[in-house]
């Protein structure tokens, strides 16, 4: 209950209205579409010192190339952020996303895997070459392998280069949104209610255009 207490008023935006602010966002930055009025971060700053509410949790991959508040134009305090190579959710992740939903209020989980992305390859690269990982990095990417697996399944046929890593990026996104949807007790019960929505995203690098390829 401490922990509730702690946080200030909720985000009054629905799923979809955060949706759509995101999709908005992603025009305005493919389009190099500056605000009207410059934010005035010190004065934000200040407003969020005791309290967030955030109006949407993403969960993204550490890739230096995907910033999240850029590729959405969102500012200080608007989105709650949870990063891993690769997008995956481990309890820590899982944890925080409860966070930002349970707590903090936000009413959509977005899911965002981008284009060439490393963790994804490696798993390929496990699959088809066998290969091997120093240190963590092959535990790393051992969640993504089911993903890598059934792309190729679907797939069926030869592949030319980069087509299994881009089919694995994607099915990698909607594995990890059909567990967040089914499979964590703590977040059924607001989908169920209308309150949260769980959606999946791809980045594309090379024209700055984010795909809702699950909603």
């Amino acid at each position: 209950m401490a922990l509730l207490a702690a946080e200030g008023a909720r985000t009054t935006l629905t799923a979809t209205q955060a949706l759509e602010r995101l999709k908005q966002g992603n025009a305005d930055f493919m389009a190099n579409r500056q605000p009207p009025d410059p934010p005035d971060h010190s004065k934000r700053r200040l407003e969020l010192a005791r309290s967030q509410a955030p109006f949407a949790v993403l969960v993204g991959c550490s890739d230096s190339r995907v910033p999240p508040e850029l590729l959405f134009g969102a500012g200080l305090g608007e989105l709650f952020i949870v990063r891993n190579a690769g997008n995956t959710v481990d309890t820590v992740a899982i944890g925080s996303i409860e966070y930002g939903v349970n707590v903090l209020g936000a009413p959509l989980i977005v899911v965002l895997g981008h284009e060439r992305c490393g963790a994804v390859d490696a798993a390929v690269a496990v699959v088809q070459k066998n290969a091997t990982f120093p240190g963590s990095i092959g535990q790393m990417v051992e969640p993504i392998i089911p993903a890598v697996l059934k792309a190729r399944s679907s797939a069926g046929g030869e592949l030319k280069d980069g087509e299994l890593l881009d089919l694995a990026v994607r099915e990698n996104v909607r594995r990890t949104v059909m567990r967040l949807r089914e499979s964590e007790p703590s977040l059924i019960e607001p989908q169920r209610a209308g309150k949260l929505r769980v959606v999946g995203a791809r980045y594309d690098f090379d024209d700055g255009k984010v795909d809702f390829i699950v909603e």
